[in-house]
C-alpha cells in the first residue's frame, strides 16, 4: 500500500498572497523564495508533522468558518510569543503543557488561527 511520508505542503487562502507570506516570513521565521509567495522547509532527521481530522464542530481552531489550521514546530515557544506581542500580533493567553510538550495560539492578520508547538526534548 502507497502511503504519505509527511506533510508535502500547506495552502493558505490570502486576500494579499505576497503581503501575508511575507508577514510569516518577518514574523515566523517561514523562508521564502526571492519574490514569490512560497517556500519550503528541509525537514531533518527526527522531525515529526502530524496530520490530524476534527470534528466539524471544533472550537481547537478558534472561528466557525476557518476550515484548517497550521502547526509550526519552535525551539522556544515562550521567546516566539513574546516575539510576536511585541509586533503586535493578537496571541492566546493560553498556553499548554502535556505529554508531548507546550502549545501556544496566535493569529495572522488575516484572521488565520495558527498553532505553535516546542515538543519535549
Amino acid at each position: 500500500m502507497e502511503k504519505v511520508t509527511g506533510i508535502g505542503g500547506v495552502f493558505i487562502r490570502a486576500k494579499n498572497p505576497q503581503a501575508l507570506a511575507l508577514w510569516y516570513q518577518q514574523h515566523l521565521g517561514v523562508p521564502l523564495s526571492p519574490d514569490a509567495p512560497y517556500g519550503s522547509f528541509i525537514a531533518k532527521a527526527g522531525d515529526e508533522t502530524v496530520w490530524s481530522t476534527f470534528a466539524a464542530d471544533t472550537t481547537y481552531f478558534g472561528a466557525q468558518s476557518q476550515q484548517s489550521m497550521v502547526n509550526y514546530r519552535v525551539a522556544d515557544l515562550d521567546a516566539m510569543l513574546k516575539q510576536l506581542k511585541a509586533a503586535d500580533v493578537w496571541v492566546d493567553d493560553q498556553i499548554e503543557d502535556g505529554d508531548y510538550g507546550k502549545f501556544g495560539w496566535a493569529m495572522d492578520p488575516e484572521g488565520n488561527r495558527f498553532e505553535l508547538w516546542q515538543p519535549k526534548s
